[in-house]
């Protein structure tokens, strides 16, 4: 009966300190992850992170109460420090290298949510930007989760919010004047409502002279259906000033008459609708993504504004601040968990690619 009592005693500063150990993380893991079922997986992360710390920090307290001599017990919480090293050594890479690239990003900013960017043959509106991807909406509605480690190997162009330039390229022959040819391609970009247009000669080629016709697009949320507007409006600027566009090597091939001309037969007048913007509906995530980025801001800069004012105040006009700003502190965790719900939805309803 001693026996079994000693040996009782013995286990029962691990059987306490195995119960603590249990009842703190279930209580930590609902405190931080269980209560919180809308939260997305980017500010998971953070918290998952804690919880896997104290988890290895309760496993070395369960260790140090083992009923073994003490050199068994350094060789125990040697053996878990030996396992824990050879696991993120081995598995953790990958993991640590986007993660110091997103934290890269994110101090030096070369681009910002519903941004414009290319990233070598990628291209597309900046949706929503993580700690170890961040994901741009192509023009083709398609999601791509392009790894941070992608992006600080690869140069990255990025359209600016205040204004890009448009273009279009094209190749005439040398019977048509250039002061002709440029002229009429300015009036096409002013027709697209495109600012300050102007017109290059790029190349003198064998069989062609290449005109290219650039001007500045204010809003760049519509990138898409200005250039295709600005591709219209040469066609139909061309067209209607008796201007062939048809390449030389099959002019070189045909047998026409010296005055035949390769035009539309006749001007089709299509009914009058309201204009059609693909960019509403090609990058919509992306869009809706840039207008929450840009309330939020306005909001955090309204509560600075508004704290700033509250230790200036006293009484009713303080505690009035004080719930002014409890509702727009309200408005950013909405946003915030708008912008995880959205990106939860459209993952699971098209599977996101990445580069190979």
């Amino acid at each position: 009966m001693e026996q079994l009592l000693e040996q009782v005693f013995a286990f029962l500063p691990l059987l306490l300190t195995g119960m603590l150990v249990l009842m703190s993380l279930l209580g930590l893991h609902w405190l931080l992850l269980a209560r919180h079922p809308e939260m997305g997986n980017e500010r998971k992360l953070p918290r998952q992170l804690i919880l896997l710390a104290l988890s290895l920090a309760g496993t070395v307290l369960i260790a140090i109460a083992l009923p073994v001599s003490e050199s068994t017990r350094n060789q125990v919480i040697g053996l878990i420090g030996v396992l824990v090293s050879g696991v993120i050594a081995f598995s953790s890479t990958a993991v640590i290298t986007n993660l110091m690239a997103g934290v890269m990003l994110r101090n030096t900013r070369p681009f910002r949510v519903g941004d414009f960017i290319r990233v070598s043959d990628h291209f597309g509106r900046v949706s929503q930007r993580g700690l170890f991807d961040t994901e741009i909406q192509t023009e083709h509605r398609e999601l791509v989760s392009l790894p941070n480690t992608y992006l600080i190997s690869n140069p990255i162009e990025v359209v600016l919010s205040d204004g890009a330039i448009i273009s279009a390229t094209l190749s005439l022959g040398y019977d048509l004047h250039h002061g002709q040819i440029e002229h009429l391609l300015i009036q096409a970009a002013e027709e697209t409502g495109l600012t300050e247009p102007f017109c290059q000669i790029t190349e003198l080629g064998d069989y062609a002279i290449t005109y290219r016709v650039s001007g500045l697009l204010l809003e760049v949320t519509s990138l898409l259906t200005t250039r295709s507007n600005l591709y219209r409006n040469i066609l139909d600027t061309l067209h209607r000033n008796d201007v062939e566009i048809v390449s030389p090597s099959f002019m070189n091939q045909r047998r026409l008459a010296e005055n035949s001309k390769i035009l539309p037969a006749s001007v089709i007048k299509t009914p009058a609708h309201a204009p059609f913007n693909a960019d509403d509906v090609v990058f919509d995530k992306a869009e809706a993504a840039q207008e929450r980025e840009e309330k939020k801001l306005l909001l955090l800069s309204e509560i600075a504004a508004l704290q700033a004012e509250a230790k200036n105040t006293a009484g009713d006009d303080k505690q009035r601040i004080a719930e002014v700003i409890e509702q727009k502190t309200t408005q950013v965790s909405q946003l915030e968990h708008a912008n995880e719900e959205t990106a939860e939805q459209q993952g699971a309803a098209q599977q996101p690619s990445s580069p190979s």
